[in-house]
């Protein structure tokens, strides 16, 4: 997953995507898909919108595989009801708008889901399209002010899959090693997170199945620290920067600690879903998934998804 935002920001670098397409320009193996994210959330945050029309002229020539429209509104839970409906109502319009010509429609986790999936099944055009994509789940896992709880994001994802049991869902922000489980429990195709990489610039590492711990002191981020027992686990990690670089890789400053960090946090996530995949197939997730996981809170929703398997 790939970012329009990054490109916005990089007119050189976008130049240079749009004439090469993206997988040429990424060096993106054989095989690999490349996903598209419009952007919408940094625009957001800076009172803005996505510039469609350029938007529209990046995804025919960058070529991503996957792509949504250019613009919804994310609903945050601290936001008044009709402050909500608004989001709904515009992100519904730029839904209607793009139909066509593999647009993606996006909908949110928020007061208004049910909304949204009614108002897609009822247009022939959104109804027929074999993807869609579900945001607004990040505020609430984070357990921002008014966030819904926990509960309650499980069953709007298991809605979602639901209702849209005939298409690809693709789910904005799941990216830690507990929440893939409950992506994969849930029949999720796709997910995607700046996570791993936000992690490591602060100096974070995540664990399997055991989530974040702070090894490089950078700034003010507070964090929970390795135990002895995970500090051992860190120094057999397999993965190409622990291999290469050890404990000290991770717990350096500058740009090398950095990409050492996100190596590994990203080598974490693929061996998590590597991990549940084996086990969902050989019918064993039930006997050993709780010993994979020590999250208490993610542990409790996981439970309830396996109670219904």
């Amino acid at each position: 997953m790939v970012s329009y935002a990054d490109f916005y920001r990089m007119p050189g670098q976008k130049r240079k995507a749009k004439e090469m397409g993206l997988h040429e320009y990424l060096s993106v193996p054989e095989g690999v898909k490349v996903y598209l994210d419009n952007g919408a959330f940094y625009f957001l945050r800076r009172n803005g919108e996505t510039p469609k029309e350029d938007y529209e002229v990046f995804v025919e020539q960058a070529k991503p595989d996957w792509w949504p429209i250019p613009r919804d509104f994310i609903p945050t839970p601290i936001m008044t009801k009709q402050e909500q409906k608004q989001c709904f109502d515009r992100t519904m319009l730029v839904n209607f708008a793009y139909e066509r010509d593999g647009y993606t429609p996006v909908i949110h986790i928020g007061r208004f889901l049910k909304d949204y999936a009614t108002e897609i099944a009822r247009h022939a055009g959104l109804a027929e399209k074999p993807t869609i994509a579900l945001g607004g789940i990040v505020p609430n896992l984070l357990r921002t002010p008014k966030a819904i709880p926990y509960a309650e994001v499980l069953d709007a994802l298991r809605h979602v899959r639901q209702t849209f049991a005939d298409k690809e869902v693709h789910v904005f922000g799941i990216g830690g090693t507990a929440t893939l489980h409950l992506a994969a429990l849930l029949g999720v195709d796709s997910v995607d997170s700046s996570g791993w990489r936000n992690r490591a610039a602060r100096g974070i590492v995540q664990l399997p199945g055991s989530g974040d711990r702070v090894v490089a002191n950078l700034g003010n981020w507070r964090g929970r620290k390795p135990s002895l027992h995970e500090w051992e686990i860190l120094e057999q990690c397999s993965c190409p920067a622990c291999k290469q670089f050890g404990l000290d890789g991770l717990k350096m400053n500058g740009l090398g600690g950095f990409c050492s960090r996100a190596t590994h946090n990203l080598w974490i996530l693929l061996e998590e879903t590597r991990w549940i995949r084996d086990h969902l197939a050989a019918g064993t997730y039930r006997d050993h998934y709780k010993e994979r996981l020590n999250n208490s809170t993610y542990v409790r929703l996981i439970d309830k998804v396996v109670e219904t398997l």
